[in-house]
C-alpha cells in the first residue's frame, strides 16, 4: 500500500494537542540545555523581576520562577495563556508569575531588572529598540534570534552584514553572541537556524538625540555602499532636510536667503568635515556622533 504524503500545514501540534500557529512565530524551546544556558547567562539573582516575551508553554518560564521573585510574561496568544496558567497552577510558582496578554509591541512595558526570552522572530527589530529606549534601565537582555538578524547586531563596520540596526544597537548597547542553536531545538522547528544574544544596555547612553540619530543613519544605510556626498544629492533627502531646515529657521527667527540652495549647503557641510568621499558602511559610531553633530551645528535636522 503506497505511503500516504503528510500535508504540510501553517502550524504543528505540540504534546499539550496545541496547535502552534507560525504566523504568531510560535516555535517553542524543548531543549532544557539552552534554556538552562539562557538563565546562566542572565545573572539573575533573587529579587529580580524578570521580562519574558512570547513564554509559548513555559518551559523556559519556570526555570525562571526557581530563581528569581517574579515573572512578568506576555503572551498575544490565549491558548497558550490557559496552559501556562494551569503549568503553575497550585506550585509555589503561581503567585510569583504575572501574565500580561496582548501585543508586546503595542503595550506599554512593565518595570523589569531582566528580559529573558526566546521572541517571535518577525518583531525581533522593533522589540530591541523598544527595550533599549526603555526607562528605568534594565540590567540586561538574553534572547533568541534568527542567526542572520543576531550576526547583523554585531557586525562591525566593513562587515557585509553591517547596517542601521548593527550601529543603532551598538550605540545604545553592548552586544554578544552567546551560543548557537540549531533548528532542530524546537518544536516546531524554524526554516532558519539561531543564536542566543546578550544586550547591555549603556549607561548612562551616549548624550545625543536617538531620533535625531535614527534620521541620519536611515538616510546614510539607504544606500550603504554610495559615497554620503550622492546619498545626500538625492531629491528626496533633499526636499525632506529642507522642509526641516526651514521650521528650524522658522524657531530661531532665522531669515533664508532667497537663493538658498539646500544641496549646496549639504555638499558644504560634508566637504568642510571631509565626509563627502565617505561611506555608510566603513562608518563607525564615532564618524557618524561626529556628523550628526557637524550638520546640526548648521541648522540641519533628521526628524
Amino acid at each position: 500500500m503506497p505511503k500516504v504524503k503528510k500535508e504540510k500545514g501553517p502550524s504543528d501540534y505540540g504534546k499539550q494537542g496545541i496547535m502552534f500557529k507560525k504566523d504568531f512565530g510560535q516555535h517553542i524551546l524543548k531543549n532544557p540545555l539552552i534554556i538552562q544556558g539562557m538563565v546562566e547567562k542572565s545573572a539573575l539573582l533573587p529579587t529580580d523581576t524578570v521580562l519574558e516575551i512570547g513564554p509559548g508553554t513555559g518551559n523556559l518560564t519556570v526555570k525562571l520562577l526557581e530563581r528569581v521573585k517574579t515573572v512578568v510574561a506576555c503572551e498575544i496568544d490565549v491558548r497558550l495563556v490557559a496552559e501556562l496558567k494551569k503549568r503553575v497552577m497550585n506550585t509555589p510558582y503561581q503567585n510569583k508569575l504575572q501574565i500580561r496578554v496582548g501585543d508586546v509591541l503595542k503595550s506599554e512595558l512593565p518595570f523589569f531588572n531582566v528580559c529573558v526570552a526566546n521572541i517571535p522572530y518577525q518583531i525581533s527589530s522593533p522589540l530591541v529598540f523598544k527595550l533599549l529606549l526603555h526607562r528605568p534601565f534594565f540590567r540586561c537582555a538574553v534572547l533568541m534570534f534568527q542567526r542572520e538578524f543576531a550576526y547583523r547586531l554585531v557586525a562591525k563596520p566593513g562587515d557585509k552584514l553591517y547596517c542601521r540596526l548593527s550601529i543603532n544597537t551598538q550605540l545604545l548597547a553592548r552586544v554578544d553572541l552567546i551560543m548557537k542553536v540549531g533548528k532542530n531545538n524546537f518544536r516546531p522547528p524554524p526554516k532558519v537556524e539561531s543564536n542566543v544574544v546578550r544586550i547591555e544596555p549603556r549607561n548612562p547612553p551616549p548624550p545625543i538625540n536617538f531620533k535625531e540619530w535614527d534620521g541620519l543613519t536611515r538616510i546614510a544605510f539607504s544606500r550603504k555602499n554610495k559615497t554620503l556626498g550622492a546619498i545626500f544629492k538625492q531629491n528626496a533627502v533633499a526636499v525632506t532636510l529642507e522642509k526641516n531646515y526651514r521650521v528650524y529657521c522658522s524657531l530661531k527667527n532665522q531669515e533664508i536667503a532667497e537663493d538658498f540652495d539646500i544641496k549646496q549647503k549639504l555638499d558644504d557641510v560634508l566637504n568642510k568635515n571631509d565626509f563627502c568621499e565617505k561611506r555608510a558602511r566603513k562608518m563607525d559610531i564615532d564618524e557618524f556622533i561626529e556628523l550628526l553633530l557637524a550638520f546640526n551645528k548648521e541648522g540641519i535636522h533628521f526628524q
